[in-house]
């Protein structure tokens, strides 16, 4: 029985539609192929693999000689190193400003003082629990050694202490060590030390660099109880 002119119309319209997304169906799968072929086939440097693209085979390339990585110049031998020429210098690489000192007490009561005391005797908790103390700064030895020195000591280590590069910044290590001649200095302080301008009589200056000796020795000895 044939159909009549409308049937075959919609028919037709369906038949047209069906074809239309069958194409567009196939042209997205192509599509999607090729691009999975791109991701999976891709020239890429594995690292630690083996490369033929180079000559020496290796995937990971050498630096071009004299790269310098950023921050790390370090183009200033008395900031970076406390040595002037090769040789330790009392010489500060920046102005010390109250603050400074402040930073530099801060620093030294977290890092040193747990070997070195915060008064600086080298009678610290460490050593109470039985370790070697470590010098005083108040021996003929240190009290004459360059500000440099401390600094070197910090940055490169000396004897039975390691390092302190990686936990200390470069500004921070130079704070510590105007703070350490800080406190050599307050050991022997007069009167004619202070200021001009600022009244502070020898007696009580004397009386309050050493009670805040004591006051410190005192939380040692009680952390140690």
């Amino acid at each position: 029985m044939a159909k009549d002119p409308m049937t075959r119309k919609i028919a037709g319209k369906k038949l047209v539609g069906r074809a239309a997304i069958l194409l567009v169906t196939v042209a997205g799968l192509a599509l999607l192929s090729s691009c999975r072929e791109d991701m999976q086939n891709q020239p890429k440097f594995i690292p630690l693999r083996e490369n033929s693209f180079y000559p020496d085979g290796r995937s990971a390339r050498p630096t071009v000689e004299g790269t310098i990585a950023r921050g790390q110049l370090q183009d200033d031998p008395l900031l970076y190193t406390g040595k002037v020429d090769g040789k330790e210098v009392d010489q500060l690489p920046f102005a010390m400003s109250e603050k400074d000192l402040a930073r530099g007490r801060e620093r030294f009561n977290i890092y040193c003082s747990p070997c070195h005391s915060q008064v600086g005797d080298g009678n610290g908790m460490v050593a109470q629990r039985g370790f070697k103390n470590p010098p005083s700064y108040y021996e003929p030895r240190l009290m004459t050694a360059p500000v440099g020195h401390f600094f070197n000591v910090m940055t490169n280590g000396w004897g039975a202490m390691g390092d302190y590069s990686a936990q200390v910044p470069v500004a921070d290590r130079w704070r510590i060590a105007a703070y350490i001649r800080a406190l050599q200095l307050s050991r022997n302080a007069k009167g004619g030390d202070v200021a001009p301008g600022q009244k502070v009589a020898m007696q009580e200056s004397s009386q309050s660099v050493a009670k805040a000796q004591t006051a410190a020795q005192g939380a040692e000895h009680s952390e140690a109880k």
